[in-house]
């Protein structure tokens, strides 16, 4: 690795803060002997600590690269098997230092180069991740059931995908209807003969609902799915249109929630049970 310019005093004090929280005063110190890295500072907190040597390195070294050597061996990802959870605060807290220096540390316990981040707001947004995006939205677990795993691998573009093929699943399973895209939405949310109501359909209001809900699925297929299965990936957004998309087919579900089951047809032509 080529020599990384040192931070500045703020940016290793805000990097020391991070890592303080992320093991005990004994992990520490054998990550400092793994490292080659003396403490001598005196100090007892853990992040005084940390900011200490990280200092005293870059002046010893003209570099930030000790820092970086310690932070790789000090949250490498092995750590913190059964703690995934732990591991992504630790690491997203770190990020959103580091893009401010145009750098990031991934998942997979690696550095790379990324664009910098000129604000606060804007390294903290990026550092946040599509997941921590979701939570403050209450995101239905349907939309998690189908695209966890390239939620955690920060596939966006295949987890938007998932979701949404999901989605239609679930309304096969809800109607006990096998087929797809607009022509399963048609079959089942049909006005006339419905197999999924959230509503008695008996006034012109709830006849509206149901058909802008059958048209907001309609969309999903056409607006997401299809153009994803069919579409390149380098076309894709990214984190943005991802919390935004998966946000949608949440609220899709939810409504899925309200659905009843209606026995042998009993709507016709807009009549109620």
């Amino acid at each position: 690795m080529s020599a990384h310019p040192p931070f500045d005093p703020g940016t290793v004090e805000a990097i020391a803060k991070v890592l303080g929280e992320a093991g005990s005063g004994t992990d520490i110190s054998r990550y400092f002997k793994a490292n080659s890295l003396l403490d001598e500072s005196g100090e007892s907190t853990k992040w005084r600590r940390i900011n200490a040597v990280f200092l005293k390195s870059q002046v010893t070294t003209k570099s930030a690269n000790q820092i970086l050597a310690f932070i790789r061996s000090y949250l490498v990802p092995t750590r913190f098997v059964g703690k995934r959870d732990e591991f992504e605060h630790h690491r997203c807290e770190l990020n959103a230092v580091l893009i401010l220096h145009g750098l990031e540390y991934g998942k997979d316990g690696q550095f790379r180069h990324t664009t910098q981040a000129r604000t606060l707001d804007e390294a903290e947004a990026r550092a946040q991740g599509v997941r921590n995006k979701l939570a403050p939205r209450n995101t239905h677990p349907e939309v998690y059931k189908y695209c966890q795993p390239e939620l955690m691998q920060e596939n966006y573009f295949h987890a938007v995908f998932e979701a949404c093929k999901g989605l239609f699943q679930r309304i096969r399973d809800l109607s006990g209807i096998e087929a797809d895209g607009a022509n399963l939405i048609d079959r089942v949310f049909s006005v006339e003969k419905p197999s999924l109501v959230f509503n008695t359909l008996q006034t012109e209001t709830e006849k509206s609902e149901h058909k802008g809900f059958a048209q907001l699925l309609k969309g999903c297929s056409a607006a997401i799915r299809n153009p994803l299965a069919h579409g390149p990936k380098i076309l894709w957004q990214g984190e943005t249109d991802a919390a935004d998309y998966l946000t949608l087919i949440s609220m899709l579900h939810r409504k899925l929630d309200q659905c009843v089951k209606v026995p042998n047809q009993e709507y016709r032509h807009g009549g109620g049970v």
